[in-house]
């Protein structure tokens, strides 16, 4: 038994949540693994996994020890790597997660260039609306939109990005413009389900209010049934546009229909702070050349993308 080999297929297993996908993912036989997983226990004399039909369980000791793995595997890898040559020259993998619709706005375009420049380097990525754990996905950077929480990232901030409401102007004509948010309540409204947009918060009228990611009780929460509920920025923004309805987005996901007359910002006055976006990454003694690369390439261009936005309008 390789106990490298028969770690991986450990953590792989109840990264997987069950021995047959994990021998899906590493392309082996259910067989080989359940043998090296059986073998392993048996070396460090304790049951590390309880198999119920439903999924895996780890016992206390699994516990303890997958974490351990997952360090050893880590540093095997990067040992692996610095050996050949990513820690002094640009190659290999690295992976990036985002929100999907600031990967495909502002994000895809840096990586697409960032690519043209070093052509040893593959990316790959995971576009999520939730924020994806860095070391559980072995991501090497992020981008965050939103307050960030204290903890052992290295945070680069790159924009500012106001939390607007629209609506056409024909709807804008037919039910008049709402002069504060209560009013909201009996106006037709879309939703975009999302974690940094819902609820809808506005700042009260003497200056109160929190930012939209991290809503506190002096912020102003409008909470009633929309007419439409939808999963998307893009499908909001559309029915919007048709008239369906007044929407919250992110300023950057209607700053092309509003710059064409398409929609219009309202409630102006009541927005939230502006939603601060950072690139993020794990703190490292010491920092592939990949991703030194990358963070030095992609901060720039982010605060480039993202230079027009951010901006409270005056009264």
């Amino acid at each position: 038994m390789d106990r490298l080999e028969a770690m991986a297929m450990l953590v792989a297993s109840v990264e997987e949540g069950s021995l047959s996908a994990a021998a899906r993912k590493l392309r082996i036989p259910v067989a080989t693994l359940t043998r090296n997983v059986n073998d392993l226990e048996a070396f460090v004399g304790t049951k590390l996994l309880v198999r119920t039909t439903r999924k895996l369980q780890l016992t206390d000791a699994g516990t303890d020890y997958v974490a351990a793995a997952r360090s050893i595997l880590e540093q095997v890898d990067e040992q692996e790597r610095r050996a050949a040559g990513e820690f002094t020259n640009p190659r290999g993998e690295l992976v990036v997660t985002t929100p999907v619709q600031v990967a495909r706005l502002r994000v895809l375009p840096v990586i697409n260039q960032f690519l043209t420049l070093f052509p040893e380097i593959r990316i790959q990525l995971l576009q999520s609306d939730r924020n994806i754990d860095l070391v559980d996905s072995h991501a090497d950077v992020a981008v965050r939109i939103g307050r960030l929480g204290d903890s052992s990232l290295v945070a680069t901030r790159v924009g500012l990005l106001r939390v607007v409401v629209v609506a056409s102007p024909a709807l804008l004509k037919q039910h008049g413009e709402p002069r504060n948010p209560e009013e909201l309540n009996a106006f037709p409204r879309v939703v975009f389900n999302s974690p940094f947009l819902s609820p809808w918060r506005f700042r009260h009228p003497d200056g109160k209010g929190s930012n939209g990611a991290n809503g506190t009780d002096e912020s102003l929460t409008i909470t009633g049934t929309p007419r439409l509920l939808v999963s998307s920025p893009d499908a909001a923004a559309d029915a919007a546009i048709d008239g369906v309805g007044a929407t919250m987005l992110l300023e950057h996901d209607v700053a092309e229909a509003v710059s064409a007359g398409k929609l219009r910002c309202i409630l102006e006055p009541f927005e939230v702070e502006p939603i601060p976006v950072h690139l993020v990454h794990l703190s490292r003694d010491m920092m592939p050349v990949k991703l030194r690369r990358f963070i030095d390439f992609a901060v720039p261009k982010l605060r480039e993308a993202l230079a027009d936005f951010g901006r409270v309008p005056k009264p």
